[in-house]
């Protein structure tokens, strides 16, 4: 079983099995029960669905077409473009999260690639040394993880400063490669961020399909202490995954995790944050289905609506 996820090491337990949503997630956030009571009755097809809250709207289902050889979007579904702007913080508009820092984090840099020997370098995170990055993962057809990670987050940062909060990005494919890991973990704690979501995809064996949001574990060790965000970040996790199932349609993995709820010590960006952090891994481009939402800019606005407003669920308590 190949795994190209965050900070590259495979989780030590994955095993074919699918549970429920969790009754902690279930209580947090009613809407997502209803999003996996929908997802089961229609059998998971793929044609997902659900309504914002956010940013309170209906989506319609996203197309689950296979991507085209050159991984382009079909040119008969046109999408919303992000907006783009700079990876410094940009200015946060009047609203509900006016005064909250958010820092989003693209998994992977489009030009890793280019810089093996950099990227190869042992970092310090706390408990071992680890790899600054990798290039991240793709789908068979060569979407990149770099790309879709960069997609989703500008749709994020375009919504969540909607609601008034400060976003910063780790990178904005501003820079030849990185940051390294421990990098990425130290500009969320210099900007003393409210809340840190880390976007992956997820490279995993064909069959294995659905989303899963990793959490820190409690590690002190070297330089690192996640013990006072452990509860934080279950929480924000917890309505990460209950929003993203309730906007989003798509099911927990079947092959990680319990309810789409992973916990890990091996990762550096969890392990040296000093604010509340979530990886989430969206689905596995090395399934066909999968990577047919994936590679869907109308699934993606949906992907990244979902994780906004389990954001702005966590900081609004």
């Amino acid at each position: 079983m190949s795994y190209v996820g965050p900070d590259f090491e495979p989780p030590q337990n994955r095993r074919p099995r699918r549970g429920p949503l969790t009754v902690a997630l279930a209580a947090l956030v009613p809407g997502a029960l209803l999003g996996w009571l929908l997802y089961e009755t229609v059998g998971g097809s793929g044609d997902e669905g659900g309504a914002g809250r956010a940013t309170v709207r209906s989506s319609s289902p996203a197309a689950s077409s296979a991507p085209s050889a050159d991984a382009k979007e079909p040119s008969a579904s046109p999408e919303p473009k992000p907006t783009v702007t700079s990876s410094a913080s940009a200015p946060a508009a009047s609203g509900p999260l006016k005064g909250k820092v958010v820092v989003i984090d693209p998994g992977h840099n489009p030009g890793n690639f280019r810089h093996t020997s950099e990227i190869n370098r042992k970092v310090d995170i706390g408990t071992n040394a680890k790899e600054c990055d990798t290039t991240g993962t793709s789908t068979n057809d060569g979407y990149t993880e770099a790309k879709f990670t960069l997609d989703v987050a500008h749709r994020m940062r375009t919504l969540l400063q909607e609601q008034g909060a400060t976003v910063k990005l780790t990178q904005d494919g501003d820079r030849p490669f990185g940051p390294c890991v421990d990098e990425r973990a130290r500009i969320g704690n210099q900007a003393k961020a409210d809340a840190v979501v880390s976007v992956h995809a997820d490279g995993s064996g064909a069959g294995n399909r659905g989303f899963h949001v990793i959490l820190p574990g409690a590690v002190h060790a070297g330089a690192a202490d996640t013990r006072p965000i452990v509860g934080p970040s279950r929480d924000l996790g917890e309505r990460v995954a209950g929003r993203f199932v309730a906007v989003t349609g798509s099911a927990p993995s079947n092959y990680v995790g319990e309810g789409g709820l992973v916990t890990r010590k091996d990762l550096g960006g969890l392990n040296l944050s000093t604010v509340p952090k979530v990886f989430i891994e969206c689905g596995n481009m090395r399934d066909s289905k999968d990577a047919a939402l994936l590679t869907s800019g109308a699934w993606r606005q949906k992907a990244a609506q979902g994780i906004s407003e389990g954001i702005v669920s966590f900081l609004r308590g």
